[in-house]
Formats: C-alpha cells, sequence, structure tokens
C-alpha cells in the first residue's frame, strides 16, 4: 500500500508540475501533455488553468506524506 501511494503521489506531483510549465510556456512545454486534458474538458475549470495544476501538486504532495505515515506506523 505504501509503495502504490508513493508512486501515485509522485505521478500526480510530476504532472501538476508539468501542467504548470505548460501553461506558463504557452503550451511551448509539451511533455506530459495529458494534463492539458484535465483543464480544456471540465467546464469550470477554464481560464484556471495553472491553479487546477497548482492543486494537482499539493493533491501529490499530501498523498506522499499518507505514504510516509505508513513508514513510521
Amino acid at each position: 500500500m505504501k509503495k502504490l501511494l508513493e508512486i501515485v503521489g509522485m505521478l500526480l506531483l510530476i504532472a501538476g508540475v508539468c501542467g504548470v510549465i505548460r501553461e506558463l510556456t504557452d503550451g511551448w512545454f509539451r511533455f506530459m501533455g495529458f494534463t492539458r486534458f484535465l483543464t480544456e474538458n471540465v467546464a469550470f475549470l477554464q481560464g484556471r488553468e495553472i491553479w487546477a495544476n497548482v492543486a494537482v501538486v499539493v493533491v501529490g504532495f499530501a498523498v506522499l506524506m499518507i505514504a510516509d505515515k505508513y513508514r513510521k506506523a
């Protein structure tokens, strides 16, 4: 369970950072472009793409912290 949480947390963290970089460079940074599907297909996220990707980073960091708690317990 701990390893699965670490993998999911790291993927979310990387996807969020790539999404923020992609939005700040106006699409020039196309690595891991799947992050655009999150912001383009959800109506209430239109115009808030950077904040949505920052939220993904925060969720990824939270999952990594939860995974760290499993190690100590």
